[in-house]
């Protein structure tokens, strides 16, 4: 398997692309621990929650990511619960579930240098 970390977000089909798996996605999770795995309503989705220090650090933060997801052309949805508890969502809305995508972003965001803002 190749190292999600040098991989780029591919523009999704939904008329060829199918969400991935759960067999799949059980697999791909082991190359980003520190997300979760989530099933709603029958559609996975990678999550993952940071407390940061301040509610300015949690925008900051999501200014980071959002380059980043505009850069993959693959957006997450970001949350900011509370002043300092921030949330991260990912899945390929396009085809309702997980796609390499996602785990590709996952991976890179896992790069970005969180902890200046924790």
């Amino acid at each position: 398997m190749d190292d999600l970390l040098t991989k780029r977000c591919l523009p999704c089909d939904p008329t060829i692309w199918r969400p991935m798996t759960e067999e799949t996605a059980n697999i791909l999770i082991r190359q980003v621990p520190k997300w979760n795995l989530e099933n709603e309503g029958g559609k996975m989705k990678l999550s993952r929650s940071w407390k940061v220090r301040t509610f300015l650090n949690g925008l900051k933060f999501f200014k980071v990511v959002a380059n980043l997801a505009e850069a993959e052309g693959h957006h997450p949805d970001l949350h900011l619960v509370g002043r300092t508890n921030v949330k991260i969502d990912i899945c390929t809305h396009a085809v309702g579930g997980l796609t390499e995508n996602d785990f590709i972003l996952a991976t890179k965001i896992d790069w970005l240098h969180g902890e200046d803002y924790y």
